[in-house]
């Protein structure tokens, strides 16, 4: 529905005159009477009846008046409350990214973030998640992605869970099927940073078995890790959702017995998290993965 007829069905209600109406609103008077036929047309409801002395709302038109006055109450305080969002929300927001874009959403984050917030800027710095968290902790970032959970110091706000499955190169099957922890520890690894959600992941369930694999390379960057499991060096840690496709593409194996999950979140320091530029972050955030 056009709020402008809204406007001049009101306007008319106010003043009770076509003239009177158009001069308030700043349209001329057949403007004003075609908004007001177009109204009553698309709610099928005769709003006025002509007088000697002007316009008087009809039966309907009184019942309805108070839901359009209220109606544009809601607009003016929409509009409002945009205005003040715009004029105190600006600066920068420093963002930590990590994995690919398309499976954090950054795209349609960041796409709501500006549309909604344009005078508030963000800056976004790639790294490995641990990384991310020592520099939201540091204060270099003011939000970050972040796989895992963080310590107490810090707010964070889960946005899916993230299953890991262990990947091996083409003809390794009878090497990782069937086979648990300790097992695949016998074979060689593809490491990474202790930065990196891997590493992390993989300590700790290795650790827990009292085991320690052999590593053939260290490497930070995942299309790396894929590119020597795929030359046959060792085994990796990989998301599910890339596991599948390799496995798929590139006939990588995939271990049958074992995974590791994770949750991935977004996260800022627990003093911070009542700043309006780091709370807009996290609502905008929100209605991304919400829908």
């Amino acid at each position: 529905m056009d709020p402008t007829q809204l406007r001049a069905f009101v306007t008319v209600a106010r003043t009770g005159n076509l003239t009177r109406a158009a001069a308030a609103l700043h349209l001329t008077q057949p403007a004003v009477s075609l908004q007001i036929k177009a109204l009553q047309a698309s709610l099928q409801v005769q709003l006025f009846t002509r007088t000697p002395a002007g316009m008087e709302l009809t039966t309907e038109g009184s019942k309805l008046l108070p839901l359009a006055e209220r109606i544009l109450g809601n607009i003016a305080e929409l509009q409002q409350a945009a205005a003040a969002l715009h004029s105190t929300l600006s600066g920068s927001l420093s963002i930590g990214t990590i994995l690919d874009p398309e499976f954090t959403r950054l795209g349609a984050f960041l796409k709501r973030l500006v549309e909604s917030w344009p005078q508030l800027k963000p800056k976004l710095q790639h790294g490995m998640s641990g990384t991310v968290l020592q520099m939201v902790k540091d204060g270099q970032l003011d939000t970050g992605y972040y796989l895992g959970t963080p310590g107490k110091e810090f707010h964070s706000m889960v946005l899916t869970p993230v299953t890991y499955n262990v990947v091996a190169p083409r003809g390794w099957k009878t090497r990782v099927m069937g086979k648990d922890w300790p097992a695949l520890a016998q074979l060689p690894w593809i490491w990474t940073p202790p930065e990196s959600v891997h590493h992390r992941l993989l300590t700790e369930v290795f650790t827990a078995h009292h085991v320690k694999p052999p590593t053939v390379a260290q490497v930070d960057q995942e299309h790396s890790m894929l590119d020597l499991v795929k030359s046959g060096i060792g085994l990796s840690l990989v998301r599910e959702s890339i596991a599948l496709r390799e496995a798929h593409a590139h006939g990588l194996v995939i271990a049958d017995t074992v995974t590791l999950t994770t949750e991935l979140r977004f996260t800022t320091l627990n003093k911070r998290q009542h700043e309006p530029a780091i709370t807009a972050g996290f609502a905008i955030l929100a209605t991304v993965w919400a829908s």
